[in-house]
């Protein structure tokens, strides 16, 4: 893996310019996690490009059958493998109906994506022309709370530069999900229960044979130019999937924004029977408190883990870089 595109930062890792060559290594590069969840850095919009999603919950495991034989002297017949989870980030976005996709379109300038260590967050931006010619600059940040390690939130904010246009966001959950590097192609997941009220949603699925019972949740906010939008969403709700639209005629310059606030329960915390007026709890919590207060608080929780853990490297950026990523990622 060729990292010379990183560019050094004592603080920060950062990229700039987008090389659809180089996603998968920044997603694992970029990764963010609390301790209870964890995320590689994939897009929250649409991307059909060559991508490795992946969401994980820790201590949630599945016996993968290794593809080896008597040859094989000393190998595990199974390997304890982290699962992907059920996707909580995705968001769709719809610009007059032409999705979001930097695989897509027709060019991507000013890309930039930066894993703020000190802080505890991930962010993207980025001007992109889509296939109707429509131009738009888009601005995301994302992170893992520590102080409630159930709960993650999301801020994506799309201004079209050309036009006015019609912009929908399509926040989802999703556990129809695969594992890539799966050995027999099996079957990790169970949906239990696909369910969704107001802007809420949940999905309740347990892990085949572990047993491991888990809830998957969100709910989300819009917003014109920083004020609150009240958009009555058109749900859909499958075996697998519950997504929410939230259409708006957004103007040139405008700025059109979503705030989702999504996370996970497992059943070694809470009673499987209570878990979506557990996750009804947690997200009231999460947007009565607020993206910018709960960001807030992230970077002072983030402060305190590097008052007590930090360690310096004068004269050598890199090498502070990578100690700090070490550190952080621990």
């Amino acid at each position: 893996m060729n990292l010379d595109y990183i560019i050094p930062n004592p603080w920060s890792i950062l990229e700039e310019g987008f090389n659809p060559d180089q996603v998968k290594a920044s997603e694992s590069l970029f990764s963010i996690g609390n301790g209870a969840m964890g995320q590689r850095a994939n897009f929250e919009e649409t991307y059909s490009g060559p991508t490795f999603q992946g969401s994980y919950i820790a201590g949630v495991y599945y016996p993968d059958k290794t593809r080896v034989g008597w040859w094989k002297n000393g190998y595990p017949e199974y390997f304890a493998k982290v699962l992907n989870a059920p996707n909580w980030i995705g968001i769709n976005v719809l610009v007059n109906n032409e999705q979001l996709d930097l695989f897509t379109c027709k060019s991507v300038k000013k890309f930039r994506r930066e894993l703020n260590m000190k802080e505890g967050w991930l962010s993207r931006s980025f001007v992109a022309t889509l296939q109707n010619d429509i131009e738009v600059e888009v601005y995301t940040k994302r992170f893992l709370s520590l102080e409630n390690d159930e709960v993650g939130a999301i801020d994506f904010n799309i201004k079209p530069l050309n036009t006015d246009a019609e912009i929908t966001f399509q926040p989802y959950l999703d556990s129809g999900i695969t594992n890539e590097d799966t050995n027999w192609d099996d079957k990790f997941w169970d949906t239990l229960n696909v369910s969704h009220e107001n802007n809420q949603a949940f999905i309740q699925a347990k892990t085949m044979k572990t047993d491991f019972y888990t809830c998957t949740f969100m709910e989300s906010q819009v917003f014109i130019d920083g004020k609150s939008v009240l958009i009555e969403p058109n749900i859909k709700a499958d075996a697998n999937l519950a997504s929410f639209s939230y259409k708006h005629q957004v103007k040139q310059n405008e700025t059109y924004s979503i705030h989702k606030f999504g996370g996970y329960l497992v059943d070694r915390n809470h009673s499987k029977n209570d878990f979506v007026k557990v996750a009804k709890s947690v997200l009231k919590k999460a947007t009565e408190t607020g993206f910018a207060e709960l960001l807030n608080n992230q970077k002072m929780a983030w402060a305190k883990i590097w008052d007590m853990s930090d360690i310096t490297i004068d004269g050598d950026v890199k090498a502070q870089q990578g100690i700090r990523f070490n550190i952080f990622q621990l």
